[in-house]
């Protein structure tokens, strides 16, 4: 019996992986293709390189944290909404969908040079992937670097017995991106603390006019907060609030 339930499991895993593969050849040779390409498969290395390639890829959404503009914009959305004490409103998924679109609006100049440098060239097997890797990690250097204070710099390149570096883009990128994400957090947390600042005297304000009434079992955070709401809309703060986020990157 328990073979039987073994053996029709088999055939249904088979038949969900066979029956999307033979309705979609042509997408998947082309993907194949692509993958051959980028990883060089040759000979006996071809599983090894693949499995490269699929450890590379589940590092996407790592890569993307910590080397672009990701990190800053989302913390400084969460301020705005811990602010405005709307708890969970906007919910999670709604904060990280703006702020990667926004990360992808303003990282667009980065990617279509890494695309234009390193990838184009390596499809069209112009270039090694040694040279395509160098390549893109030009760009998003430079990114990183602009937005890198000099003290966050010197810190790991003093902890890394790295010689004295005249250009800073000759860094290797394992020195550039804790410094960047080390800028990242204070330049994120110095705008958290312009938005709370509004907020915070408007419950101060709410909790003193309660305390002279003597209402002290009425919580004053349930009054202010569309004082708050009404402030924040009034003042158009999604705009103010996505505006300073992309101006601070150009």
């Amino acid at each position: 019996m328990k073979r039987r339930i073994k053996d029709k499991l088999t055939l249904i895993i088979l038949g969900l992986f066979y029956f999307p593969m033979r309705a979609t050849a042509a997408p998947v040779d082309e993907l194949t293709d692509t993958v051959s390409k980028l990883v060089g498969t040759t000979g006996t290395t071809d599983s090894v390189k693949l499995f490269v390639l699929m450890t590379v890829l589940t590092l996407i959404p790592t890569l993307l944290i910590l080397t672009t503009c990701f990190t800053r914009i989302i913390m400084v959305l969460s301020f705005v909404r811990n602010s405005l004490g709307t708890q969970q409103t906007p919910p999670n998924q709604v904060l990280i969908g703006i702020a990667l679109f926004l990360t992808f609006f303003i990282m667009q100049p980065v990617y279509s040079e890494v695309n234009k440098t390193a990838i184009k060239p390596l499809m069209k097997d112009e270039i090694t992937q040694a040279e395509s890797i160098k390549l893109a990690e030009k760009p998003i250097k430079k990114f990183m670097l602009k937005e890198t204070r000099e003290k966050d710099l010197a810190l790991f390149v003093k902890n890394s017995n790295q010689k004295e570096v005249k250009n800073p883009e000759s860094l290797p990128i394992h020195i550039v991106t804790p410094a960047f994400l080390i800028s990242e957090l204070r330049t994120a947390f110095s705008i958290g603390f312009l938005i709370f600042i509004p907020f915070l005297i408007i419950d101060m304000a709410v909790s003193s006019i309660l305390m002279s009434m003597g209402m002290f079992m009425l919580s004053p955070v349930m009054i202010s907060l569309p004082f708050k709401l009404l402030l924040f809309v009034l003042v158009d703060g999604w705009y103010l609030v996505v505006e300073t986020l992309v101006r601070g990157f150009q």
